[in-house]
């Protein structure tokens, strides 16, 4: 199902990232929805940590306000459940770090994954030669596992996430954590470029995609851009309560 909302049209899918419960609850599936009506092919939804290893300020800020509103694992699958009841149809990924299913159960976990709609997740801090485990019961519930690659992913480890992946791969554009920046692309074209000889999943390409022009350069030699800190910075710049279409217009200029 990702995989094919990623290569449905000739166009770079776009995959906006946003932490659960980001800026509140209350306007959060609200915000799902705009983000599809805008363009999205897929949305990543980020399960809140106190110590999210990857990320940079501004999704480290975000996941604080979220834990603040009360957001945990659990909440993090109703609200997907919530999305689908109120019409989200797109797939949905959960990104988060492997505490987050580990202290809920793995088996359990994924199957409340699957019944709440959740079609992939990514676990940024699980190496792929530690996955086994997570990805056979991602298996079991037909959920999909997308890996981490890094410009300096070995060639052992690029071939293994390759032999796993389901939905997509995700490539980092740049050594780091996440959040806005100027970023030259050349190495992470050629991490596509050895994902793309090794399997025939998509390649999404995230951190540092802040504007149109980025989404057009990653186009080039992916299938898909994910936009994270960027988009929550726009609603953390809105001075009113209108981030749902404050959103929704973003998405829309990346196109």
């Amino acid at each position: 199902m990702i995989s094919k909302a990623i290569q449905s049209n000739n166009k770079t899918a776009i995959i906006p990232f946003i932490t659960c419960g980001y800026p509140d609850l209350e306007n959060f599936v609200d915000l799902l929805i705009s983000l599809e009506n805008s363009g999205s092919n897929v949305i990543e939804i980020g399960m809140p940590n106190s110590d999210p290893l990857a990320e940079g300020l501004t999704i480290q800020y975000s996941s604080t306000v979220a834990l603040n509103n009360g957001v945990n694992t659990k909440v993090c699958l109703q609200t997907v459940k919530k999305a689908r009841e109120k019409g989200l149809k797109i797939p949905v990924v959960l990104m988060g770090y492997y505490n987050n299913v580990i202290a809920y159960d793995i088996e359990k976990f994924c199957v409340e994954a699957k019944e709440c709609g959740v079609n992939g997740l990514i676990i940024a801090d699980l190496p792929v030669f530690e996955s086994k485990i997570l990805v056979d019961y991602l298996n079991k519930y037909e959920i999909s596992y997308i890996p981490l690659l890094s410009v300096n992913s070995s060639k052992s480890v690029i071939e293994e996430a390759c032999k796993l992946a389901s939905g997509y791969v995700y490539c980092i554009s740049v050594l780091g954590v996440t959040g806005e920046r100027k970023v030259v692309f050349d190495r992470v074209k050629i991490l596509a470029e050895q994902v793309k000889a090794k399997t025939s999943v998509p390649v999404a390409v995230g951190f540092g995609v802040s504007n149109k022009s980025d989404v057009k350069e990653i186009g080039k030699f992916a299938d898909g851009a994910i936009v994270g800190s960027a988009l929550i910075n726009k609603i953390r710049e809105t001075k009113d309560d209108n981030i749902v279409d404050v959103a929704g217009k973003f998405i829309s200029s990346l196109i």
